[in-house]
């Protein structure tokens, strides 16, 4: 799956530590997102999409692969 995490988060100057307190989650959990190496689950896609005040399918794509 890719994302918009990383620029949603990086137009609003927050760190990956600031993003995570915001979510309830690590700053760990926030790279491994941004970077694809894990799939958030969707009670974490929806507070993703709450927190940037985006539909769901506004910050996440399946890849070509996954369709």
């Amino acid at each position: 799956m890719q994302n918009l995490v990383r620029e949603l988060r990086s137009a609003l100057h927050w760190s990956q530590g600031e993003l995570g307190e915001r979510l309830g989650v690590s700053r760990q959990t926030v790279n491994a997102i941004e970077n694809g190496k894990y799939d958030p689950s969707l009670p974490l896609a929806f507070r993703i999409a709450s927190v940037f005040e985006r539909r769901i399918e506004d910050i996440f794509t399946p890849d070509r692969g996954d369709r």
